[in-house]
């Protein structure tokens, strides 16, 4: 599934699943502020791409110097090229939610409910990171969902202090 859908595969990373967490929070955190839509989807985007970048530059000055295969000192174009290939997730975690807060952005659906759903998005995204986490160890199906539960877990956890929060 993951070779043919190369956004799959970015999101069924490490980085995607801290991506899914870090949307989760921004959209739970700019919900309660009671700003518009486009507002939250703006702060989500600047507030990702910072994450992205910081995750590149560290990975890539890390990285920096290393031994490669060969033995030969890794650059700092290839360890920024390497960086860039594996923080793929944090970006491609963003899109789905992203896409439920561009339908209250143009009016499709009302703001708040644009945010809750966009918020449920980024649950079902951990989700089903998770249950195909498990399904790739070729576990049982129920493994699986308990492997789903947990990974939406920490999504569960953001959307209860929401809940909390805004009432």
């Amino acid at each position: 599934m993951t070779k043919k859908f190369p956004i799959a595969r970015s999101v069924l990373s490490e980085e995607g699943v801290y991506g899914s967490i870090i949307v989760s929070g921004l959209i739970a955190a700019s919900g309660g502020s009671e700003a518009p839509v486009w507002r939250t989807l703006l702060f989500i985007v600047i507030t990702v791409v910072v994450f992205w970048a910081a995750h590149v530059y560290a990975r890539a000055v890390a990285s920096h110097g290393e031994p490669t295969p060969d033995g030969t000192p890794r650059s700092i174009q290839e360890s920024f090229r390497e960086a860039v290939a594996g923080s793929k997730g944090l970006l491609a975690a963003t899109i789905a939610p992203a896409l439920v807060l561009l339908l209250g952005v143009f009016g499709l659906i009302p703001d708040n409910s644009a945010k809750w759903i966009a918020l449920w998005v980024s649950v079902a995204v951990l989700a089903l990171v998770g249950y195909i986490a498990y399904s790739r160890k070729g576990t049982r199906w129920w493994v699986r969902i308990l492997g789903a539960i947990s990974t939406a877990s920490f999504g569960l956890v953001i959307v209860l202090a929401k809940a909390i929060i805004s009432h």
